[in-house]
């Protein structure tokens, strides 16, 4: 019986993600979607973060991915907060509709967590990232170039490592240079 394999990215993969990438989010207006720059892109700065970059393998075949990057956020006083960001998310055309996004986006959640983050963002659909626990990112005191767009600007705030923790940064979400060609 062949199972979902889920682990953090490893060099060989980039390739694998690459293919994943540009099937999931293919159009038939662009040669490659812009997903697959970002995602080449992030990995050249300081918010990559090689052990929150998840993949799916399914029989031997890279078929899902979710990344967290850092990101940035400026309360209205005080020093800079730090928070994740989370996209994008593929899955494989052929392997879609079967719990693959779902297993590699909980997996990445569960690295971040392990890791003592605190807050993770997401523009994406609302249907589909409730079940992991995001909601509004408004209601969390979030604002980004995206918050106009309403209810696909969520944010999560993860479980925190120690009882004593501060609550997780309010204010303004910057993204790393390369979010803002997408």
């Amino acid at each position: 019986m062949t199972t979902l394999r889920l682990r953090p990215e490893d060099p060989a993969d980039t390739g694998s993600v690459r293919r994943v990438l540009a099937a999931a989010f293919a159009r038939p207006d662009v040669s490659t979607p812009p997903e697959v720059a970002l995602v080449d892109e992030l990995r050249d700065t300081e918010a990559w973060l090689p052990e929150l970059a998840m993949v799916a393998e399914y029989g031997g075949e890279v078929v899902g991915y979710a990344l967290l990057t850092r990101v940035r956020v400026r309360p209205d006083r005080g020093g800079d907060g730090s928070a994740l960001a989370l996209g994008p998310v593929a899955v494989a055309p052929h392997r879609q509709r079967v719990g693959h996004g779902t297993a590699v986006v909980q997996a990445a959640l569960d690295a971040a967590t392990e890791l003592g983050e605190r807050m993770v963002v997401v523009l994406g659909a609302p249907a589909f990232y409730r079940r992991f626990g995001f909601g509004p990112a408004g209601e969390l005191g979030l604002t980004s170039p995206w918050s106009g767009l309403g209810e696909p600007w969520q944010g999560l705030v993860l479980p925190p490592s120690t009882s004593g923790e501060a609550p997780p940064p309010q204010g303004e979400v910057l993204f790393p240079a390369p979010w803002s060609r997408v």
